[in-house]
């Protein structure tokens, strides 16, 4: 397995999907990064040679906030909403969507499992 930004990619895989197994990359970057690289085609990384890795090591060391980094930027701009008590910390802090979904129905993932509440059945009318 050839190791970028830390990450163990997989050898199997052609190169521009197996870029996207690190935290950071998606498909448009995976490409651009390949494009910058001078990568032909769409090879598999075990058909790489030594001098692409390296150019690909190198663009995404130089270029990107990937793995570690951007999970700690991330999580400190959460801390930092949190500390300044705005609306979006407090979502943040009670684990409920901050970008301004509904949660009387759905938000099942957020809010958890469901829990039985007395005098919440609806009635049917007959």
């Amino acid at each position: 397995m050839a190791l970028v930004a830390g990450v163990n990619i997989p050898d199997n895989k052609r190169v521009h999907v197996a870029l996207r197994s690190i935290y950071g990359i998606g498909p448009f970057l995976a490409r651009d990064i390949l494009e910058k690289a001078g990568v032909q085609g769409e090879p598999r990384v075990k058909d790489l040679t030594e001098a692409d890795l390296g150019r690909i090591r190198e663009l995404v060391d130089r270029d990107r906030n990937v793995e570690g980094d951007l999970r700690r930027e991330i999580n400190m701009n959460v801390r930092r909403l949190i500390d300044i008590g705005s609306y979006r910390g407090g979502r943040h802090r009670r684990g409920l969507p901050v970008r301004g979904q509904r949660t009387r129905t759905n938000a099942r993932t957020k809010r958890g499992k469901r829990r039985a509440v007395a005098g919440r059945r609806q009635t049917t009318t007959r």
